[in-house]
């Protein structure tokens, strides 16, 4: 039966008080931090570099230094009159700046199958910035036989066997792209999602290490073929920042603050936070992801950036981009992509449209899969619901 709306809001009407509460209670913390931050943000980052000292892993330290930043806003003073002289700024910066994109879609393995099996593809957009209007788009696949699937089956569930196969052709497509392109200073890549592989610590330790390899050896690739990389992270749960500010000023635990929520109240279109280094600790203070990265440990830097109207993206790159004076660059090329595409990096929405794998592609892929199975004399067997949904004409 469909939802009732009326049972749906006698039982939220029931709970009020309890949703009143939290709110509150948030509220006041937020009003909490917020004076710590404007605190805070008036000391030289020196100042509080030091104060972190006897902390381990505080969340973040100040890679930049700045001035004139109230509450950690450095101001980006970009507006126009028109939506076309922000195209122009867009064309000022990007022409000829190659972005790359790299994002991946999958088909799960079925109970409704007989034989385990799945399939992985990735999909990039690959855009020069050129007046002349050429971009690659392409795909790659891979299908997941039942031994590749099985492997550690019996501590891993077959999908997060799947999602691992995406992130490593997601990974090592772009660092192919790098190694095509050495010392590129008009190409920047892009990665959707967080360079700390943060989810990955509720794992076992084989995942957890999987993540953290693919995470380095991307970093490495971006540090030694000298080609910037940033990573985008839309809705960013992260509370590094959080974490600093709870250290240094003896604030009570928010375990519902996040850092862009508590940074972004007061940014424009554009402007954007200092840039940190990330030195996040696990959870509930176990060890976190990043003491498995090796020489990079210290090397993943961050900002948050006002990209929309509602709290800013967070930025994740190597360190070794802000140390090469790269990093105004890396963040108009962002802004820019974020003007084309009306709010989200275009390049990132566009891999995502090449990738993605539609329904009607699964029911081609069961079709082809029956179809090869019978000339291999597999005895492949589906459901009679699976049937009735691939085979139907």
């Amino acid at each position: 039966m469909p939802l009732k709306p009326t049972e749906v809001l006698y039982c939220l009407t029931q709970k009020q008080a309890e949703f009143q509460d939290f709110n509150q209670t948030s509220y006041e913390l937020w009003q909490r931090y917020r004076q710590a931050l404007g605190a805070v943000s008036r000391q030289t980052a020196m100042a509080l570099f030091q104060q972190l000292k006897p902390y381990r892993s505080p969340g973040a330290h100040p890679l930049e230094p700045w001035s004139d930043s109230d509450h950690w806003v450095i101001p980006a003073h970009l507006t126009w009159p028109s939506r076309e002289h922000s195209l122009q700024w867009v064309r000022d910066r990007l022409t000829g700046i190659t972005t790359f994109a790299v994002d991946g879609s999958q088909i799960f393995p079925s109970k409704e199958v007989s034989i385990p099996v799945a399939l992985v593809q990735v999909g990039w957009f690959e855009n020069p910035h050129l007046p002349t209007g050429t971009y690659e788009k392409d795909v790659r696949l891979e299908v997941l036989s039942p031994s590749e699937l099985q492997q550690c089956s019996a501590q891993r569930p077959l999908d997060r066997q799947v999602n691992m196969h995406r992130f490593r052709m997601e990974i090592e497509r772009l660092i192919e792209f790098m190694a095509i392109h050495p010392q590129c200073s008009d190409c920047l890549v892009f990665l959707d999602g967080s360079l700390v592989a943060t989810f990955a610590e509720v794992f076992d330790a084989d995942c957890r290490a999987f993540y953290a390899h693919w995470l380095v050896e991307l970093l490495r690739a971006s540090e030694r073929y000298r080609v910037p990389l940033v990573a985008y992270i839309d809705s960013s749960h992260a509370c590094d920042l959080v974490q600093v500010l709870q250290h240094v000023q003896d604030l009570p635990e928010a375990l519902s603050l996040q850092d862009a929520a508590l940074v972004g109240a007061e940014m424009a279109w554009g402007d954007r936070t200092p840039l940190f280094w990330c030195d996040r600790a696990g959870e509930r203070c176990s060890q976190g992801i990043l003491q498995d990265y090796q020489e990079q440990a210290q090397c993943v830097a961050f900002t948050y950036l006002k990209t929309c109207d509602r709290p800013p993206a967070r930025l994740e790159m190597p360190r070794w981009i802000y140390d090469a004076g790269l990093l105004e660059f890396v963040l108009n090329c962002v802004r820019a992509e974020v003007i084309i595409g009306g709010g989200y990096p275009y390049v990132i929405e566009t891999a995502d449209q090449v990738a993605v794998l539609q329904t009607q592609d699964r029911q081609l892929f069961y079709r082809l899969l029956q179809q090869w199975a019978e000339d291999a004399d597999l005895n492949l067997r589906f459901s009679r619901k699976m049937a009735s949904k691939v085979f139907r004409r």
